[in-house]
């Protein structure tokens, strides 16, 4: 019989299945898999720990043998101490030394497997105790979140990372001159050169934080600009701004703590003057205010938004820093974003408001201690629960050279009963100069923090 005509197409081949899950491997498995392949140097010393376990509990029969556990001894024991235990030593001495033997090759093993990961994993064993001090007690330190901007509060950064990695910074972003000015106008981003001191300040990588800091002095396009401004310019292009860039940044730079923009959105800072001018951008304070005064400052637009981290960093914080820094182009600023002002309020954490050293020509001269406190508490709608001053007179000679630029010394000259009775007066300075000592300004706020439990019946 002739079977149905054959057409000139192959039948289709059966579908094939989908790998299902049954055909990954098993997550344990893949684990031990990778822990025995060749190369690791993992299984000699882990060969090595398993012996000297068995060795050790051999000796440990044997010690028990003529100890106070004897009766509980089984009697398989003095067949094997005839195979390994000479005749004319007593079994508690064999027992004792092959015990102590198995706990040095332990203790050799697990060294020396420590060793391994410890270099696979990036970490010199040398620095290991080190590792283990900032990751278990700087992770236990306590919550300070900081706002202002410029060099002083990346100062205060470089002090705090030493005792907590728990930091947050909160950076004022309406810097419109220099490297970060030509940046905003060319991209619309926020001003990043405050956030780049921020992250040197606070990263765990120490060529991280110099690379951050390079000045080109050279390059069409890039002379005057900061490799970590460039740096923030582009993780702001690729990820449609800095707020979004945030984790990776603290992830690469190996950040000690959290560093946070006070807005993610562009803003132009707008003084009032005491004559009714008004001025435009923070880089024209100084030159333009001239004998009038600042009364107030505004960021345009108003209603920006802040990160949802910062709100949570503020609300879980043991204490809050305003500053140091510029009054109204660094400290102010980072405290004009509605929600930032709003949190500040509610927050039971001490608030501290470092004091500058000296005035600043242009923008805050003619003015004192207490007119600085009374201008953060007009913006903020609270006042400082501690001023802390500064109590190291600056060298004759630093003075006079601030004196030569319009700066002054700033003093409780004149301050009421009611600041005095804020101010705790501390030495911060550094020595030689008209700038706070990070490591002794850290110091004197972590002494501000209550101790918790404290006042509790």
């Amino acid at each position: 019989m002739s079977g149905p005509p054959r057409t000139g197409n192959r039948p289709a081949s059966p579908p094939t299945r989908p790998p299902g899950p049954w055909t990954a491997p098993h997550p344990r498995r893949e684990r031990v898999r990778q822990w025995l392949a060749p190369g690791m140097g993992v299984k000699r010393w882990l060969t090595l720990f398993t012996l000297c376990t068995f060795v050790g509990a051999v000796g440990f029969l044997h010690f028990t043998w003529t100890g106070p556990l004897h009766l509980y001894a089984t009697r398989w024991i003095l067949r094997l101490n005839a195979l390994i235990s000479p005749g004319y030593l007593p079994l508690y001495v064999v027992g004792m030394t092959t015990m102590a033997l198995a706990l040095v090759g332990a203790f050799l093993s697990i060294a020396m497997l420590s060793r391994h990961m410890l270099r696979a994993a990036g970490t010199a064993p040398q620095d290991a105790v080190k590792v283990l001090y900032e990751n278990r007690n700087l992770g236990r330190g306590p919550r300070v979140v900081a706002l202002g901007g410029g060099t002083g509060l990346s100062r205060l950064l470089s002090g705090l990372r030493e005792h907590t990695r728990n930091t947050t910074a909160i950076v004022a972003i309406s810097d419109d001159g220099g490297s970060s000015g030509r940046l905003r106008r060319s991209l619309d981003m926020i001003a990043p050169g405050d956030l780049t001191d921020c992250y040197a300040a606070l990263s765990d990588s120490p060529v991280m934080a110099r690379l951050m800091l390079h000045r080109f002095e050279r390059g069409d396009g890039i002379e005057g600009h900061t490799f970590g401004n460039l740096m923030l310019a582009t993780l702001s292009e690729e990820e449609g701004g800095l707020g979004k860039a945030m984790k990776d940044l603290h992830e690469v730079l190996r950040i000690r703590g959290r560093v946070y923009p006070a807005t993610p959105q562009p803003a132009t800072l707008v003084a009032r003057l005491s004559d009714g001018r008004e001025i435009r951008g923070e880089s024209q304070f100084a030159g333009e205010v001239g004998a009038a005064h600042i009364e107030r400052v505004m960021l345009e637009p108003a209603a920006l938004p802040a990160l949802p981290e910062t709100a949570d960093a503020i609300g879980n914080a043991d204490l809050i820093v305003l500053g140091p820094g510029s009054l109204y182009t660094s400290i102010i600023p980072a405290l004009l974003v509605p929600d930032i002002a709003r949190c500040l309020r509610e927050s039971r954490a001490p608030l501290v408001y470092v004091a500058s050293l000296m005035t600043e020509p242009g923008e805050t001269t003619g003015l004192g201690l207490e007119d600085h406190v009374n201008a953060i508490s007009a913006h903020l709608g609270r006042m400082p629960d501690v001023v802390l001053v500064n109590s190291a007179p600056p060298p004759p000679e630093v003075l006079e050279r601030y004196r030569a630029d319009g700066a002054e010394l700033l003093t409780l000259a004149g301050a009421s009963r009611a600041l005095r009775g804020r101010v705790r007066s501390l030495p911060l300075l550094h020595p030689g100069e008209a700038r706070h000592d990070p490591e002794a300004l850290a110091r004197a706020l972590l002494n501000l923090i209550p101790r918790r439990g404290a006042g509790n019946g």
